[in-house]
């Protein structure tokens, strides 16, 4: 068992609240699953009248089709339903799963609620709550809606509740409080288990040179799996544009302005091998369990040292190793001092030299031109490469013929 099984487990299993904090990739997950699949197939009433038993709440869409998946393998030869619900697609395949009867529901707080308001989902009869990634629920701006959803669930003290969180701040703790059990807390500590097999390096490097220094790591290092991290979406898809111009096509792009079903399609191919190099905003670096990632890059320094945590963590699991590359430049390096601090330790440092650097075949095309592009092909013109505009719709006050 990982350290919050061992610590976990045996209050699932009492049936006390737990108010645990811990990272994801620490096997958190089993440690509720489990906790109430014992606890439900023990009871003397199972549950079937279709009602849910169990309400699993999380921040994302990926998350909760995570928790899903693994909740599938754990538990299938438990004879228990589960149904994951979640914006974004699939509501009506949603809507009839609940119908049909189901035991434990996994989902997003928009979704579930919208499935309360319309009476499809019944939460009067849960008897297990949990809480997964607290604060990045509170983050996301979904403290209304958990308030809402607390409101239709049984009292604390008829229902066993788990919260589980990266940080436990004063926010989070306040969910325990007003609508947990006498919560038993407990904790794991962040800095050892992310320094456990990820050999950290972080590089100084000049914001235009980034792109070179990334091509460097690319050519030197063999990546079966491996996820760049950026700050910001623009930078993303850039970057996947542009490593795609230099002959590396097989690359993957998932970003928040993606629909949930292509979301689904990129994590799958590059889950599946299919997709070596995965190109990500933040979305991906929370709650999502990717096997063998054996290489994360932060093209980008994040902002938030909870998140350089969430990032590298993606790699190093189940007692493997991995390597974590920072390219930390002048724009975004003034967070890397957070970070060691959240760590405990300080991070090792490299100058690059001139051979750690590979090859950039257009140092014109930058992430400013890059958006310019965009912009100008939303208001539907062809722009090419070098900023020359193709095959104009209209003349600027010609109308539209209609057809």
């Amino acid at each position: 068992m990982t350290p919050i099984q061992v610590k976990g487990l045996p209050i699932t299993l009492a049936g006390d609240d737990l108010c645990a904090q811990a990272q994801t990739g620490t096997g958190k997950t089993a440690t509720f699953l489990i906790g109430m699949f014992t606890r439900i197939l023990r009871s003397e009433d199972p549950g079937d009248n279709g009602a849910p038993l169990a309400l699993v709440l999380a921040p994302t869409r990926e998350l909760a089709i995570q928790i899903y998946r693994e909740g599938i393998l754990l538990g299938s030869h438990t004879g228990l339903k589960l149904t994951a619900v979640y914006g974004g697609e699939g509501y009506r395949r949603q809507e009839e799963d609940l119908k049909g009867g189901v035991h434990i529901v996994i989902g997003t707080p928009g979704r579930l609620l919208d499935f309360a308001r319309k009476k499809v989902l019944d939460l009067g009869s849960i008897r297990f709550l949990v809480i997964d990634e607290a604060d990045r629920l509170l983050e996301l701006g979904f403290w209304d809606e958990l308030k809402q959803i607390f409101r239709r669930l049984p009292p604390a003290a008829e229902r066993q509740s788990m919260l589980f969180s990266a940080t436990l701040d004063s926010n989070t703790k306040r969910i325990a409080r007003s609508h947990m059990n006498r919560a038993r807390d407990v904790a794991v500590e962040p800095e050892r288990i992310m320094a456990e097999g990820i050999d950290q390096t972080v590089f100084h490097v000049d914001r235009d040179e980034k792109f070179r220094l990334l091509m460097g790591i690319l050519s030197r290092e063999e990546i079966a799996k491996g996820l760049i991290f950026t700050n910001m979406k623009i930078t993303a898809g850039w970057l996947v544009k542009k490593l795609k111009d230099h002959g590396l096509e097989n690359v993957g792009l998932l970003t928040g302005d993606l629909r949930q079903s292509a979301r689904n399609r990129v994590l799958d191919r590059f889950k599946r091998g299919k997709t070596p190099l995965l190109v990500a905003s933040d979305v991906a670096s929370r709650g999502l369990h990717i096997d063998d990632v054996t290489h994360i890059i932060n093209f980008d320094v994040p902002q938030d040292p909870e998140d350089y945590v969430h990032r590298i963590g993606r790699t190093a699991r189940a007692g493997k190793r991995g390597k974590a590359y920072t390219l930390a430049c002048d724009q975004y390096c003034m967070s890397l001092p957070e970070i060691e601090k959240l760590l405990g330790h300080p991070l090792p440092y490299e100058v690059p030299y001139e051979d750690h650097y590979g090859q950039d075949n257009e140092p014109g095309f930058t992430v400013k031109r890059f958006l310019s592009d965009q912009r100008a092909g939303k208001r539907g013109r062809s722009v090419s490469r070098h900023g020359q505009e193709r095959s104009p719709q209209r003349k600027r006050g010609q109308r539209r013929r209609r057809t």
